[in-house]
């Protein structure tokens, strides 16, 4: 613990800036990670092929009933809300899935983005640090005798360095988890669509084979 608060006293204070723009991050990637990835967990394709053997039956309200499972995934809301129209329109089946896309958005779309802007952050603090850092050097040499200079030069610039490293190493990881939200968002929103046009495509063929029959 103590080599770590020297560490961050060689930068300056500008060292602890940037270790708070870290622990934020981090903050905010375990929320995110935790929604994400733990609250939102469903084996979308099984939960989707069990629906759907109940759309081919015709069996329409064990369907919705088995959208009560995993009611809160996004997934979920998609399927039921175009099995709510099964017997209208098939263009207001697929509006009403469409809506409920759009209305999963911004939940899965929250503080994500605000992880990329704090890595960004993260890299300028640590180059703002070192500017501030080269100023106090030079400002340190005026004041300093000629056989001085060259050491106060030398230490000066390697402490301004600090706030440069630190800033990138903060950065790097924060991208990382970024990346991993990113990519978590996307498999989502893969999972809705894909549920989104198989719905459709079994609302299809048990409308084809209801007339068929009559």
């Amino acid at each position: 613990m103590d080599a770590i608060v020297e560490y961050l006293d060689k930068g300056g204070w500008m060292m602890y800036v940037i270790l708070g723009v870290s622990i934020a991050g981090l903050a905010v990637f375990l929320e995110r990670g935790f929604h994400l990835f733990l609250r939102q967990r469903l084996d979308a394709d099984g939960f989707v092929a069990g629906v759907m053997n109940h759309v081919e039956a015709r069996r329409f309200r064990q369907a919705i009933d088995a959208c009560k499972v995993g009611s809160k995934h996004p997934v979920v809301a998609v399927v039921r809300s175009g099995l709510m129209r099964a017997n209208q329109r098939e263009k207001d089946a697929e509006r009403a899935m469409e809506k409920a896309m759009l209305d999963a958005l911004p939940a899965l779309n929250r503080r994500v983005g605000l992880l990329g802007f704090l890595a960004n952050v993260s890299t300028l603090l640590g180059l703002l640090g070192t500017i501030f850092g080269l100023i106090t050097a030079f400002s340190s040499i005026s004041q300093a005798s000629a056989a001085e200079r060259q050491a106060v030069l030398a230490d000066g610039i390697s402490q301004a360095m600090y706030t440069t490293a630190f800033g990138i190493v903060a950065a790097v990881p924060l991208l990382f988890f970024h990346y991993l939200l990113t990519a978590r968002q996307e498999s989502m929103l893969n999972e809705m669509e894909a549920a989104a046009t198989s719905v459709m495509v079994g609302l299809t063929g048990a409308a084809h084979e209801s007339k068929d029959e009559g």
